[in-house]
């Protein structure tokens, strides 16, 4: 069975308590033991000097075996606990009024005796001569005949009467109330430390719940309590706030990593889409030239060859785009900075397209205030910017239209605006436009773009490196309108 931390602590403390409870009896009953001794020994302690100084004992001739029969029955009747012995010198006992045969020992240690006389602190414990290791408190005082030393008189104070009481329980009632005391404060104890144990584990159970609950829903807990968002500031508290700070960093990280990943879903959806048109186109026309070699004209034959040439590259240009954004994504392009003029490049950029916007029966303009200070930024990545948004808007934009890039200066730089006649952008994508490749060709009119997506989150992603962002406009009479700052340069000049 296994037990939880209430219940573990709950037995430990028992048991403690169990082992604290045996020791303070034992103690409780070794301190009135020793107690007792010192009382005795304290109130008997001239009780060997008196019988030595007023009782005769010995004489000339030695011992009085009569004056010590008549004094131990003398003193057994007023105390019967008493035991009276003579010693000679070396501590031999020489002369007692006990039984036959219930000595057990025929001499005595002198070292407690001398340290009693000198007066040393009680309880003082001599040998027992009715004991073969049994040490008792006495009272010991030197016996004189005739002015010269004879040996000592040798008092047992609690003697095998007292032992006989004892063990027949005359003193269980005092025994049995210290017991009856200690066990009831005991169980006060134990009573006292399961409830405590109880009050602190229970913010810690709460917590074990809460803890379960996450990792079965995996979804953030509710908010911790008042109590426990309040003021409370021990240890378990201030663990839970952790907890449901740590649940909901996670739950939040959880929805983005959700979100990633069906953005990148729908991302190779749509590459996929994008990909399987013209491989399908380069595919037809491949398998149509290996089946009809024979009967194809050749004007026919060189007008299937360039279709599948077309579509050839808009799979390259695709995958190009595809590299260039894992780089930017991934940190692996780094600007390169340089002071330029920003209407020189757009000048530039503008020739590139001239051709193709000719073609296509598009006017393509420049509509700069002058003077405009020249800008810092990477020049091969700005142009990057021009050509994509310049490329997607021809793709848009009907004949007879045009496209406009105009610079305005500002405080901080350049600003420069991107916008075309066409028909816009519809307003279900605006708000995705730039977090992923959608496919925008079947609700764009005259949509032929490959990597229309791609171009738009290519851009973003140069911009992020210069510091700026691409923002979708909405300008009267125009369509797809963009904007975006670069930085201006540490000096400036009129251009």
């Amino acid at each position: 069975m296994k037990l939880d931390l209430t219940r573990k602590l709950s037995l430990v403390f028992a048991a403690l308590l169990l082992v604290c409870s045996g020791t303070s009896a034992w103690l409780q009953l070794r301190a009135t033991r020793i107690h007792e001794q010192e009382v005795v020994q304290g109130l008997s302690r001239g009780l060997a000097e008196h019988i030595a100084g007023h009782t005769q004992l010995m004489d000339a001739n030695g011992l009085m075996p009569n004056a010590v029969e008549r004094l131990f029955g003398q003193l057994m009747a007023v105390n019967p606990s008493v035991e009276v012995y003579l010693l000679d010198d070396d501590g031999r006992i020489t002369g007692h009024a006990a039984p036959a045969g219930s000595l057990r020992r025929d001499r005595v240690d002198l070292a407690p005796v001398h340290r009693f006389i000198d007066g040393a602190a009680l309880p003082i414990l001599g040998d027992d001569p009715r004991s073969a290791g049994g040490r008792k408190v006495f009272s010991a005082a030197p016996l004189q005949v005739d002015g010269r030393d004879r040996g000592y008189v040798y008092v047992v104070l609690l003697g095998q009467a007292h032992d006989r009481f004892a063990v027949r329980g005359a003193t269980s009632a005092a025994l049995d109330l210290a017991l009856w005391s200690i066990g009831l404060v005991a169980l006060l104890c134990l009573f006292a430390g399961l409830t405590a144990f109880a009050l602190i584990t229970h913010p810690l159970r709460k917590l074990t719940d809460e803890v379960r609950r996450f990792d079965a829903a995996g979804e953030p807990v509710p908010p911790p309590t008042d109590e426990v968002a309040g003021g409370s500031n021990d240890e378990i508290s201030v663990l839970r706030r952790a907890f449901h700070q740590m649940t909901v960093r996670l739950g939040e990280q959880w929805r983005a990593l959700t979100r990633q990943d069906r953005e990148r879903r729908e991302f190779l959806a749509n590459i996929s889409h994008d990909l399987r048109t013209p491989l399908s186109s380069l595919h037809g026309y491949l398998e149509t030239l290996l089946l009809k070699d024979a009967t194809l004209a050749p004007d026919e034959r060189r007008r299937y060859l360039g279709i599948a040439l077309d579509q050839s590259r808009k799979v390259g240009t695709l995958a190009r785009s595809l590299f260039e954004l894992a780089r930017l994504e991934q940190g692996f392009v780094q600007p390169e900075w340089a002071d330029f003029a920003v209407t020189d490049l757009v000048q530039d950029v503008l020739q590139k397209f001239e051709l193709d916007a000719g073609s296509r029966q598009v006017t393509l303009k420049a509509d700069a205030v002058p003077p405009l200070p020249a800008v810092h930024a990477d020049l091969g990545l700005v142009e990057r910017v021009l050509t994509n948004l310049i490329d997607n808007a021809l793709r848009h934009v009907p004949a007879g239209g045009d496209i406009t890039i105009a610079l305005a200066a500002r405080e901080h730089g350049v600003e420069v605006q991107v916008s075309d006649s066409g028909p816009g952008i519809p307003a279900d994508l605006r708000e995705r436009l730039f977090r992923r490749a959608d496919d925008d060709d079947a609700t764009l009119p005259n949509s032929s773009r490959p990597d229309g997506g791609l171009g738009l989150r290519i851009v973003q992603q140069i911009l992020q490196l210069h510091g700026s962002r691409l923002e979708l406009l909405d300008l009267p009479g125009r369509g797809a309108a963009f904007l975006f700052m670069l930085p201006r340069a540490d000096r400036t000049r009129p251009l």
